[in-house]
């Protein structure tokens, strides 16, 4: 028989290393992200799209992380190792989702040379890359499905955890994070 019992000695150390997993992880993403975009600084400066990125990121983790509390108080499912494990394979994925429609956004940019209001281009971006980031879900979701209704006990919770970051994470890449620079450049410009 499998032992899933954690102790409050090793509860408290997987939580310690889960936050200082998280924290590096988030810090890498920002100054990934302020080092890729340097070079497309107007109209938003290239940090704030490694901020935006976090901020989606957040909603990201915070979702699935609310309802697996939720199940863990009404129906037992543990928050483990595996579970910190999907938080960060879905901040992988979110962030690679948030980078791809931010590219689209830096390409744009670059090819109108400020031709165009800054939230039409990024509208635009948003349009280009929505068909190829909801196809690239949708492929994912299924395999996931498939190992939620056929696999083992020992993997279900873990791909459920990332069905929901998935969900969401696409959701934020798209109406998150993206809105997120549109708006931090129109309070720019009423200063």
């Amino acid at each position: 028989k499998r032992f899933d019992s954690i102790g409050p000695t090793i509860g408290r150390e997987l939580k310690r290393n889960a936050a200082i997993a998280l924290v590096v992880a988030i810090i890498a993403i920002v100054l990934y992200i302020a080092w890729a975009f340097r070079h497309v600084s107007e109209p938003v400066s290239s940090w704030k799209y490694g901020v935006a990125a976090v901020i989606a990121l957040i909603h990201d983790v915070t979702i699935p992380t609310a309802v697996f509390a939720l199940l863990g108080k009404f129906s037992g499912v543990p928050i483990d190792a595996l579970f910190i494990t999907a938080l960060l394979t879905i901040m992988g994925f979110s962030v690679h989702d948030t980078i791809v429609v931010f590219d689209r956004t830096r390409e744009n940019l670059r090819k109108l040379k400020g031709r165009e209001e800054f939230s039409v281009t990024v509208n635009r971006s948003v349009n280009e890359t929505f068909t190829r980031s909801i196809n690239t879900s949708v492929t994912i979701l299924l395999a996931l499905v498939a190992i939620v209704v056929f696999g083992g006990e020992s993997v279900r919770y873990f791909a459920l955890a990332l069905i929901i970051g998935i969900v969401f994470g696409t959701y934020s890449s798209i109406f998150i994070a993206s809105p997120l620079l549109v708006l931090w450049n129109d309070l720019t410009k009423k200063k």
